[in-house]
């Protein structure tokens, strides 16, 4: 069954609107309804991305590179101390007029002003994206609150592979709590599960959104008025309601009732008993059996044959995990089956999660899923445990406090060496890794594969600093500079010094054949929500990649 969206008859695909630039700030755009009557291309030969018109192609580059390179040396001239530059130049590139002395403006508001400037789309770009195969509604509430509201008394922390009880739910939130870190479990009493769900529906405070990778990738995707996104994985009426209508799901997809995920969020600073949070993040639990099988893997992959995307975005593999290895040994090996089936012109992102199960973990590595997969996206916290599993560099570390720049790029290089295309007689497809932490950003591409990569960390860095806040554009009243302007490109020697220029947001080393770039975030000072962060920076840094055709997957 191809991936057709119910709500619409006829069941014929309208001709892509034309191009249209993202708004400023966080890369969204308006978006456009579909129209009744949609139809496939033909399949003669594979969809390319949608390309500009040559000459205003070349006109617009021209202007954004002038701008762009007169944005640098204004903002290096003010952030430097510098003289004041001509005002003509200023409104040039559309930035107001400083009266006051240079050492007013912060970096906070350098590096946002740099952003603007500096971020611009690729040449070539995805006309068509499918993304698969998680899909929720996400239950948040504050958490605390919550196990309170469940008469659960406040104790020691202890982290649990697979939740079956009230105490192991306690125990583990608590831990990840502790560390301010993101994580997600599966609940294995479905009983127990459901009372937990309907207290946390009835919570005062308590708000639904859509919820799972895939569904929060799309939701990204689909702000770009010109991208045509499909999305398969188990919908039902609730989130089928809340979804973009821009989002193509297939009937095969919708399913009679929702998948519910619970969300419990808890602010930097927070206290419960003896714990104390040192950041803002969540705790995610579910009891979710069909994405915990993957049940729509099969009706997305089918579906690609008459949909022709340019790029296939998968995520809800750490789902899996909670099944038992029996379940999930057979299903991974169906899954790595059917992934295979996908055109090897077509590059696949992976969307990586919290997992602890480091068998499962060295299974999707090294024998299965990542050599097939051209691009892979994950926090830090997914970063060290693919290590451990693998017994990569720094596997007996612990991130305290900010990740050590020079540890997370050793491991990245690993990654791609180990794993991806570093060697080209490899026979695998791994090129790019889009790594991303609180403050900071990394983006670690195998050279000649991947560009636009600069604009690319920007602006999932942009995004982030964006939807914490809940803001379209950032706000350098509501966030701050927290990442090292001095770091290392890597924990042994030999290795480089490297400094971050708020005027030039973006460190670029190389190591081999690597190239690494590293932008910082602006933080938001009071988060409105955590969820979905790590979703909307893979998609906004997928949305400014250029895939460069020469080197084929």
């Amino acid at each position: 069954m191809t991936c057709i969206d119910s709500r619409i008859s006829g069941f014929r695909l309208p001709a892509p609107a034309a191009p249209a630039p993202p708004r400023a700030g966080c890369g969204a755009t308006e978006v456009s309804r579909w129209e009744t009557g949609l139809s496939f291309p033909p399949r003669s030969k594979p969809r390319k991305p949608a390309l500009f018109d040559r000459s205003e192609c070349g006109s617009i580059m021209w202007r954004k590179a002038s701008a762009a390179a007169l944005l640098a040396l204004a903002v290096g001239y003010f952030y430097n101390g510098g003289p004041d530059l001509p005002e003509q130049i200023l409104q040039y590139i559309n930035l107001p007029v400083f009266r006051s002395s240079s050492h007013n403006l912060s970096g906070e508001q350098v590096i946002s002003a740099a952003w603007e400037a500096l971020i611009t789309l690729p040449t070539r770009r995805w006309s068509k994206v499918a993304v698969g195969v998680n899909a929720c509604v996400d239950v948040v509430v504050t958490g605390v609150g919550l196990l309170q509201a469940l008469a659960v008394d406040p104790g020691a922390g202890l982290d649990h592979e697979v939740l079956h009880s009230k105490e192991d739910l306690k125990e583990a939130f608590i831990h990840y709590m502790g560390h301010g870190a993101a994580a997600e479990r599966f609940f294995s009493d479905k009983e127990v599960f459901q009372r937990i769900a309907r207290a946390a529906a009835e919570y005062p405070g308590a708000k639904l959104y859509v919820g799972g990778n895939a569904a929060l990738i799309s939701q990204k995707l689909a702000s770009f008025s010109d991208l045509m996104v499909l999305l398969c994985g188990p919908v039902g009426p609730k989130l089928h309601e809340m979804l973009d209508e821009q989002i193509v799901v297939p009937p095969d997809s919708l399913q009679e009732t929702d998948e519910y995920h619970l969300i419990l969020e808890y602010k930097a600073g927070e206290k419960w008993g003896s714990t104390l949070a040192p950041q803002a993040n969540r705790f995610i639990f579910s009891h979710d059996v069909s994405n915990g099988e993957m049940s729509s893997l099969e009706t997305f992959v089918a579906s690609l044959e008459e949909f022709q995307p340019d790029l296939v975005v998968l995520s809800g593999l750490h789902m899996m995990e909670g099944q038992g290895r029996t379940l999930w040994e057979e299903r991974l090996k169906e899954a790595v089956s059917a992934i295979s089936e996908i055109r090897k012109d077509i590059p696949i992102h992976l969307e990586l999660a919290s997992m602890t199960d480091r068998d499962y973990m060295n299974s999707i590595m090294q024998e299965q899923v990542m050599p097939i997969v051209s691009s892979i996206g994950l926090n830090e916290q997914e970063l060290l445990f693919l290590s451990q599993a693998g017994e990569g560099p720094h596997a007996d570390a612990a991130w305290k406090g900010i990740p050590d720049v020079g540890r997370v790029s050793d491991i990245l290089l690993w990654i791609l060496e180990q794993h991806g295309r570093t060697d080209p007689s490899s026979e695998a497809d791994l090129t790019r890794i889009h790594f991303h932490t609180l403050v900071y950003h990394i983006l670690a591409t195998v050279d000649g594969y991947w560009g636009n990569q600069a604009a690319a960390v920007m602006a999932g860095a942009r995004v982030a600093s964006c939807q914490a806040c809940g803001l379209q554009s950032v706000d350098v009243s509501k966030v701050e500079l927290k990442a090292p302007l001095e770091f290392h490109s890597s924990h042994f020697e030999p290795r480089e010094k490297l400094s971050l220029n708020p005027a030039e947001p973006v460190a670029v080393w190389r190591r081999g054949n690597v190239t690494f770039h590293l932008t910082p975030v602006l933080v938001c000072k009071q988060p409105l929500r955590t969820v979905g962060l790590g979703d909307a920076i893979s998609a906004e840094g997928l949305v400014y990649s250029e895939l460069k055709t020469q080197q084929p997957f």
